[in-house]
This record gives C-alpha cells, sequence and structure tokens, in this order.
C-alpha cells in the first residue's frame, strides 16, 4: 500500500509520498544547470515538503551534483530552512531588544504556555509551530510576533490566548 500522509505545504490536501518526490524532482530539474541554484531549490523543496529532511537534502545533493555537506551546510546555516516537520502556522517571537525591553519575553511565555510547546518546537498536531528571532524591524510596534504573514504589534501577554484562537479555529489563514 501506497504511504500518504498530509503536508502543511500542501493545505489540507492529501498527498502521496511518491508525488511528493516526484515535485522534489522536477525543482531539481528545472534548476539543475543553474549555477549557484541551491538555495533557491532548498526553499521550495521546504515549501513542498514542508521541512528538509536528511532523505531530501540527499536527493538535493544528487540532482544538482553537489557534495551533501555543502547542502547541509546550506540549510544549517540559515534558520529559514528547517530539518524538522513544521507546523502549519509558525509563530515568531522578536526578542531584539526594543521587544525585549517592552515585554517580548513575557508575550513568548505565553505563547509558550498557550500552545505547551517550547522553543523551537512543534505541537503534536502540527497546527503551530514556535520560533524567536532577534529582529522582525518593527521596533516602534514592540512587542511583535508574527503567524506566517501576519505580523501582531504591541501585544499584550494577555491578549496571546485571543489571538492565537484565530488559527486554530481556521478562521485566519
Amino acid at each position: 500500500m501506497e504511504e500518504v500522509r498530509t503536508c502543511s505545504c500542501a493545505g489540507s490536501e492529501t498527498v502521496s509520498e511518491a508525488e511528493l518526490w516526484a515535485g522534489l524532482d522536477r525543482i531539481i530539474a528545472e534548476h539543475r544547470d543553474q549555477p549557484g541554484a541551491l538555495v533557491q531549490v532548498l526553499q521550495k523543496a521546504q515549501d513542498l515538503l514542508g521541512y528538509l529532511s536528511v532523505e531530501a537534502q540527499d536527493r538535493i545533493a544528487a540532482g544538482l551534483d553537489v557534495p551533501v555537506s555543502e547542502v547541509y551546510g546550506v540549510v544549517s546555516f540559515y534558520s529559514y530552512f528547517t530539518m524538522v516537520p513544521r507546523g502549519k502556522h509558525t509563530i515568531r517571537v522578536c526578542l531584539g531588544t526594543a521587544c525585549y525591553v517592552r515585554g517580548g519575553r513575557k508575550v513568548l511565555d505565553q505563547l509558550k504556555n498557550e500552545l505547551d510547546i517550547e522553543v523551537s518546537s512543534t505541537t503534536e498536531d502540527r497546527n503551530f509551530s514556535l520560533d524567536v528571532v532577534r529582529c522582525i524591524g518593527a521596533c516602534g510596534l514592540a512587542p511583535v510576533f508574527t503567524v506566517g504573514d501576519d505580523i501582531y504589534r504591541r501585544v499584550k501577554p494577555s491578549k496571546v490566548g485571543e489571538l492565537i484562537a484565530k488559527y486554530r479555529n481556521g478562521a485566519a489563514q
């Protein structure tokens, strides 16, 4: 029987493993002859697969004819890339100086409590992942956190549950 999984990158659509790997092979083929295409391929691969497993990194290295160590080096260097499955909604809490001073740590603590996960973790239902960033570039609006492309500014810890509920209930996509 063919293994089937739901991929956060594919929305709520069920996609077979074979279809995901075929999609990755198409991405690699599109960029195979482009010098310096590794980062672009990794971005598209992560969008497709949801994360960059060792198997995906090996396949990309072979397809682009670059050493696996180079692929791993890029994946492990850039915080954008992840080697573990991520949630449907990625929450990034800013703990840069302005956000930290204005209560960013309390917002983070409330998010950890609300989601029952630690930083760099994903909820069991794979709905949320929680990360910390050093600056979002919205210092005047501190404290700030993002959920995907949505930005929440001047966040009070008491409002965190209400904000997250929108994503739990599927109202925000």
